[in-house]
């Protein structure tokens, strides 16, 4: 992994009218003052984007709303199949089955972000490594790395086989990127995806 070439790539996107998109996001994800069914709803899309799109996460939060906590496991499954989601059945489980958590905000607010991630891993069925930072990420915190398809790629890492001490060596890494190029982990992130796709999403 050649730091030094990658730091170079991301301070050149700094000065493209692309970062103003990722600057732009990151303030979308200030969840401080929401309330308790906006962070189920977020840690709902995360459970979602495992293994799928992120475009197909947002396509169903969007269509789903509250219906996160309110909607039947057998309604809950049969929406998601008639939005095309992929795995109706088993997200619809996890979704429910995270419905003991649904106070997730009061749970997790105060942890520091690795004892809270630990908590995700744990305690939310479905989210590994991946998941969880994604839900702290958008959620408001920014010293944990997303580390996906896309940024194991742009990286230059074998995308299969990150099991979480793998995980945790890589997130160093980016975290050292982080430092050189004068950002965060959840800015980082949102460059280094959008420099392997083109979209700025969440």
């Amino acid at each position: 992994m050649n730091l030094d070439l990658i730091a170079k790539k991301v301070i050149k996107f700094k000065e493209s009218e692309k970062y103003e998109e990722v600057k732009m996001r990151l303030r979308e994800f200030n969840f401080e003052k929401k309330h308790h069914h906006e962070w189920f709803s977020e840690l709902c899309f995360c459970l979602l984007t495992a293994n799928a799109s992120a475009e197909s996460g947002i396509r169903v939060q969007n269509a789903i709303g509250r219906g996160f906590l309110d909607l039947e496991p057998e309604k809950l499954s049969r929406k998601l199949r008639e939005l095309k989601y992929r795995f109706p059945n088993v997200r619809a489980k996890y979704i429910h089955e995270a419905r003991r958590c649904s106070n997730i905000k009061d749970i997790i607010e105060k942890m520091p972000s690795g004892e809270a991630r630990e908590f995700l891993v744990k305690n939310i069925k479905g989210l590994g490594m991946k998941e969880a930072s994604h839900f702290l990420r958008n959620t408001g915190r920014t010293d944990v790395a997303i580390i996906d398809r896309h940024i194991l790629r742009s990286m230059g890492q074998e995308v299969k086989g990150i099991n979480k001490k793998r995980y945790e060596e890589l997130e160093l890494k980016l975290a050292q990127l982080a430092r050189i190029t004068k950002t965060s982990l959840a800015e980082l992130d949102l460059i280094l995806w959008a420099m392997q796709t083109g979209k700025v999403l969440k």
